[in-house]
């Protein structure tokens, strides 16, 4: 019997186990799976948007970032940024990119630099997570561990209870951790609840270890920015002010 190189291809790659499930479960594994999910919805004036991207973008380039990325157990991270807003309004802005080095980690951080701003409307925390999870689970990424890493300016007031997102995530083994941004304001704009870093401990934060680190001033982004990095990379805590 005769097969053609198609048919003989087909059985050697049986035969050798290759294929699409294969190659995920030999996936190479890394140290941590991030999602920089990042609140875009009207709330936030173009301004404070781009200053939380330029946060972003200088922790990514701060030599404090790969020193804590060769600390862990493989020396390797994966990570991606996303931007959202109302519940049908999620979006990928850079895709899930490899971070070893410094090479690696200032790409990411020029790639977000060059990557154009589109503001949303309502505020849907939980559809934000709830899309934060779907990409995790898509990824066939083998981290040790898999960590949300949620901004937002106010309260999720539309989509499903954030409680019960917050929930399914953490069943599912994700950390979410929070960065609740309560600058002040103009008289002129909405002001920012006064407890939301409150809101967020209590709805938002979830996982083992998982911790909120709030932003009073905008000019303290940059510093909180990496703090909160180098936290998550490095698999701690914020360590507790005295008293």
């Amino acid at each position: 019997m005769r097969f053609g190189w198609g048919v003989l291809s087909c059985l050697v790659a049986l035969a050798l186990g290759a294929g699409p499930v294969r190659a995920q479960q030999q996936a190479e594994q890394v140290d941590l799976a991030l999602i920089l999910a990042v609140d875009v919805s009207s709330s936030v004036d173009e301004g404070e948007a781009g200053i939380q991207r330029t946060g972003y973008i200088a922790a990514m380039k701060d030599p404090k970032i790969v020193e804590a990325i060769r600390g862990g157990l493989t020396g390797k991270i994966v990570v991606t940024y996303v931007e959202w807003a109302s519940p049908s309004d999620q979006r990928v802005i850079v895709p899930w990119r490899t971070i070893t080095d410094a090479a690696t980690a200032a790409a990411f951080a020029t790639e977000l630099e060059k990557s154009a701003y589109r503001p949303g409307s309502t505020t849907s925390i939980s559809a934000g997570i709830d899309f934060c999870v779907k990409l995790l689970n898509a990824s066939g990424i083998n981290a040790i561990r898999r960590v949300i890493d949620m901004s937002g300016d106010g309260y999720s007031d539309y989509g499903r209870d954030v409680r019960a997102a917050r929930d399914d995530a953490v069943k599912a083994g994700i950390i979410i951790n929070g960065l609740p941004v309560m600058n002040e304001r103009a008289p002129y704009r909405t002001k920012i609840p006064e407890d939301l870093d409150t809101y967020y401990k209590n709805n938002v934060t979830g996982g083992r270890g998982a911790f909120t680190l709030a932003v009073k001033k905008l000019d303290d982004f940059n510093k909180l920015i990496l703090q909160k990095l180098i936290l998550e990379i490095a698999s701690l805590e914020p360590q507790k002010s005295p008293g």
